[in-house]
């Protein structure tokens, strides 16, 4: 993901201490209840497809605008799956992020599968019984964006 020109003007007074940031993901089936998938650039692995909002920018229209940038698949969100504070992540550069997930349902409505930026190294369309190796935080994503059961959060103790 590439760092937003606002993180990067806090970073600026902050360092690299750890910052509370909001995320989005999004979740995307095609009409044959694919799975659209990118393969990250940092990492080299397959993931949903995820970024932060802007500054006053809805988390819907976040995940929409994420899917296009990097895609080029158009989207509409449909619901919020989930909702899920994330474990603290440190970067190779030393910076410490920690963010509060908002999961989308969307549906894809256009456009053509391909790499639209320089954050994945590929993207493509999967069956549900055919994919990659995907982190456990993905797979429960998929799992809630699969049901009809209500958002998923983490229950309070």
């Amino acid at each position: 993901m590439a760092t937003p020109d606002f993180i990067r003007t806090i970073r600026a007074d902050a360092g690299r201490q750890l910052l509370w940031l909001p995320g989005v993901s999004a979740v995307v089936f095609d009409d044959d209840g694919r799975l659209l998938l990118g393969r990250r650039a940092d990492t080299g692995n397959w993931a949903i497809l995820a970024g932060m909002p802007e500054p006053g920018e809805q988390p819907a229209a976040c995940a929409v605008r994420e899917v296009y940038e990097e895609t080029a698949v158009h989207s509409v969100a449909e619901r919020i799956v989930l909702v899920r504070a994330m474990p603290a992540h440190t970067y190779p550069n030393g910076d410490i992020c920690q963010f509060m997930d908002v999961t989308f349902r969307c549906r894809a409505v256009g456009g053509t599968a391909r790499v639209n930026d320089d954050e994945s190294l590929e993207v493509a369309w999967f069956d549900i019984a055919a994919l990659p190796h995907l982190p456990e935080h993905d797979l429960l994503r998929i799992e809630h964006a699969l049901s009809e059961e209500p958002t998923w959060f983490e229950p309070a103790p």
